[in-house]
């Protein structure tokens, strides 16, 4: 097939650092190649893949000093892939709903996935007036809040097998990986750490945003003498920080769409210890892969059992659920289904979008 993947511009597809959807793009769009796909990818110019890359503008806009109005580049990128959208019989978007009014205007095979949270208020006018639109969720949770949606199917995330090497000893601290804000609750972790009686390290950015919060609320937490805050690390150095912590704390307090972070620690052969919020129930295996628990006093009581879970049975969970293989396949079996939506009228290109019954 002729795939168009289109990635949002915050990063360099895969990202330098943080970034989880530009580095599910990425992996689909390897995966998609090695699979024999002749695939585009629109994206940053830093960008580094095997598929032909589409330049939209010269960085990741959040580490370009020089851009002031993100905006301004993802209006190019919708109006050079439509500029485009004959070479393609399908085209992916990863870009929320900014391509959606073109959609309506020229239509043709495509689909959706949004990789944010839907809970909020100021997107149910927006997916009411464009419903539509063939979408496609990262965990059945996420779509609690916009259930009535074209919704296609549910694909989670998947990473290449070989992008984390398992470590089966166990390690001696426990690790917090991902964004300091208060719904990932780093606090919290502290917190479970404390209690515990064991070091914690923080291996976490910080976004403008979140500064404020950072330094009133967390920067003092970090006298701790158990504590280590690492900062923002790259794809080289999760390997070891996750492989050799004793559990991964996921102490989220938010709907969380999907939680990459913790198929990562799967890879490594890490266990998880994770609050009951969004896709956790989904993602992880209770007893399995570590332990979902409630609260804080929960998560301290999961931490004297961590001992109980397998290091080896968390890779093999990752290995049978949570690869770009098996993500790949789930997504062109989307890509086939919203194609002969359209073979199916006779040949003929329709008039306006094409309705694609929900999957079971």
């Amino acid at each position: 097939m002729r795939i168009a993947q289109v990635a949002p511009l915050f990063e360099s597809v895969p990202p330098v650092a943080y970034g989880g959807t530009e580095r599910i793009v990425s992996y689909l769009t390897e995966e998609l190649v090695r699979l024999g796909h002749e695939v585009t990818l629109f994206a940053t110019g830093d960008s580094v893949t095997s598929a032909r890359l589409v330049p939209i503008c010269p960085m990741g806009l959040r580490l370009d000093p020089n851009c002031v109005d993100r905006y301004a580049h993802i209006v190019v990128l919708v109006e050079t892939v439509f500029s485009q959208i004959d070479s393609f019989d399908v085209v992916h978007f990863h870009i929320d709903y900014f391509h959606f009014p073109l959609l309506r205007r020229r239509w043709m095979p495509n689909l959706t996935t949004l990789h944010g949270r839907l809970d909020i208020p100021d997107l149910v006018p927006l997916y009411r007036t464009y419903c539509e639109m063939p979408v496609v969720s990262i965990s059945h949770a996420q779509r609690k809040p916009l259930s009535w949606l074209n919704w296609l199917g549910t694909v989670y995330h998947g990473l290449p097998e070989d992008l984390y090497r398992p470590e089966f000893s166990c390690g001696e601290y426990l690790a917090f990986l991902g964004r300091i804000s208060p719904e990932k609750g780093v606090d919290r972790a502290i917190e479970i750490a404390r209690r515990a009686g064991m070091p914690l390290k923080i291996a976490a950015k910080v976004d403008p945003a979140d500064r404020e919060y950072y330094q009133q609320k967390i920067r003092p937490l970090l006298r701790e003498p158990m504590v280590e805050f690492l900062g923002e690390i790259g794809q080289k150095d999760k390997n070891e920080f996750l492989g050799k912590a004793y559990a991964l704390l996921f102490p989220i307090d938010w709907p969380e769409p999907f939680g990459l972070v913790m198929i990562e620690a799967m890879a490594c052969g890490t266990p998880v210890i994770a609050f009951r919020r969004g896709s956790v129930p989904e993602v992880m295996e209770d007893g399995v892969t570590g332990w979902i628990v409630e609260d804080v006093e929960g998560a301290v009581k999961a931490v004297a059992k961590v001992d109980r879970i397998s290091r080896v049975e968390c890779r093999r969970v990752f290995e049978r659920r949570f690869t770009a293989e098996r993500m790949a396949l789930d997504y062109l079996n989307l890509y086939q289904r919203v194609t002969q939506a359209l073979e199916s009228r006779d040949g003929l290109g329709p008039v306006g979008p094409v309705k694609v019954k929900v999957a079971a």
